[in-house]
């Protein structure tokens, strides 16, 4: 099992993750599964894919 971390950075990104998601939803009309005819949605994707990879492997090497 993972350690808990109680980074405050952790929490903003994630914040700002879940406020770019909705924001986009609402405001822009994104639609979070259609990959190549909406990009932003799929870069943000991806992005918050490798952030957790990376902080993921990080806490488990430690």
């Amino acid at each position: 099992m993972l350690p808990r971390d109680d980074s405050r950075l952790g929490t903003l990104v994630g914040l700002a993750a879940v406020l770019v998601a909705v924001g986009g939803s609402v405001l822009f009309d994104w639609e979070w599964g259609s990959g190549l005819t909406q990009p932003v949605p799929f870069v943000v994707g991806v992005l918050a894919a490798l952030a957790a990879v990376g902080v993921t492997m990080r806490l488990v090497r430690d």
